[in-house]
């Protein structure tokens, strides 16, 4: 069958009660329900990822306003789209405001997101944005202080299963003269094949209704088969350029961290189906130093082993040496001693006054050195048992300061154990 325009845009809910999930803003007494009853309409802000309702949303509450309505996109929208709606301010159409729409805002530079503040300001325009991006890093503080910015989740798969019986029976509406059989198993399928993504989960049923043969009777029998061939792989919500990018990251090394490798080896494969091989090799190295550091320090060479082994060899064999990593740091003991230590020292840097290097550490192996006191009295500790004697190498206004802290874990124990027996005996003597 052939319609005028997509499905998606055919089914989309005139009226907040057929919005699916968003259950912690939708729903009696909730945030956005309250909005649209009260009509008084607040700058604001959707956040989520895609086909979660952000734009359904933003467009029924554009029809409880009395104010002209314009939508933009961001993507392909300029300063002066901006210009053509503010012209029209005052007019005979808009003289209760306006109520912009104003999709993917992160694609607006800053001079395009600052055309907007005078108005958005003096309440003669009224911004709802939308963005699958934190808005937080995206947007201008300038813009961000004008507006309420709601965090909209990817859906549940009941939320989209409620959506697609919805949606289907709709369809069949359309079909009258040919059944439609799809299972309540059916739909369950097409939405773990969608990520949380009604919009796509959409597309999957209407492909599939496409694409089916209908049998003796005339009938559309919907199967499994037909949704994996319509379905191709799981939608994956990763952007190499966008916070889910960081997010999937912090994922992963947190899972290495808390020492989960089933975790840690299920943010890997997103990475990997993904592509985002940089991104993997070089929070391993990271997470070898920070994370395991003293406690392992042989973990930091095999784990760069693994790396270059994995740039050598590229996808889709470059997954085994970086699960191979993965696994290793993820059973690894675990000490943050070492970024513990130089953050503590790079901090000092940075708020105290820590004074000059001792002279007898400084370099005095070039003429008119000694006369400027270089080098002097300093003790050279391999002339001395065990190689150690005791001699000041902090800045004198620094001289009690410790920034290392040994971990609690057998290799750096048995370091502090050796060394305290060193230096006490250096004491002895």
């Amino acid at each position: 069958m052939k319609f005028d325009k997509p499905l998606a845009d055919r089914i989309r809910p005139d009226c907040i009660d057929d919005v699916v999930g968003q259950g912690h803003l939708i729903g009696k007494n909730k945030i956005l329900n309250k909005i649209i009853e009260s009509k008084q309409i607040p700058n604001m802000i959707f956040y989520g990822p895609p086909g979660v309702g952000k734009t359904t949303v933003a467009n029924i509450i554009a029809k409880v306003t009395d104010r002209k309505f314009y939508k933009l996109n961001a993507t392909n929208a300029s300063v002066s789209d901006i210009k053509v709606i503010i012209g029209n301010l005052d007019s005979l159409l808009t003289m209760n405001g306006i109520l912009l729409y104003l999709d993917e805002i992160q694609n607006f530079n800053k001079k395009q997101q600052q055309s907007l503040l005078e108005y958005t300001e003096n309440g003669k325009i009224t911004l709802i944005a939308s963005t699958t991006e934190n808005p937080y890093f995206y947007v201008y503080n300038a813009l961000l202080s004008r507006t309420t910015i709601f965090e909209f989740k990817a859906l549940e798969i009941n939320d989209i299963v409620n959506g697609l019986e919805r949606i289907l029976n709709i369809i069949k509406s359309d079909y009258e003269n040919t059944p439609i059989n799809c299972s309540i198993n059916i739909l369950s399928y097409i939405a773990e094949c969608s990520s949380g993504d009604l919009r796509r989960a959409i597309n999957i049923l209407q492909l599939a209704i496409v694409t089916s043969k209908r049998d003796d009777l005339g009938s559309i029998n919907i199967t499994i088969d037909n949704i994996k061939q319509c379905a191709q792989n799981n939608a994956l919500n990763y952007d190499k350029f966008g916070d889910n990018h960081y997010d999937i990251l912090s994922a992963f090394q947190k899972s290495i961290r808390g020492s989960d490798a089933d975790a840690a080896l299920h943010y890997l494969a997103r990475l990997v189906k993904a592509g985002d091989i940089i991104s993997i090799c070089r929070r391993l190295m990271v997470t070898a130093a920070e994370d395991i550091g003293l406690a392992y320090p042989q973990a930091v060479s095999i784990v760069k082993s693994c790396v270059d082994s994995a740039q050598q060899l590229g996808f889709p064999e470059a997954r085994i040496p970086l699960a191979e990593a993965v696994i290793l740091l993820s059973n690894s003991p675990k000490s943050n001693s070492v970024i513990t230590a130089i953050d503590a020292a790079i901090k000092d840097i940075d708020t105290s006054d820590v004074g000059d290097i001792p002279l007898y550490l400084k370099d005095g192996h070039y003429e008119g050195a000694k006369k400027l006191g270089r080098m002097q009295g300093y003790v050279y500790p391999h002339n001395y048992t065990n190689n150690y004697v005791s001699q000041l190498y902090l800045p004198d206004k620094l001289k009690n300061k410790r920034y290392y802290t040994p971990g609690k874990n057998k290799n750096e124990q048995l370091y502090k154990e050796y060394w305290d027996k060193i230096k006490n005996e250096s004491k002895v003597k």
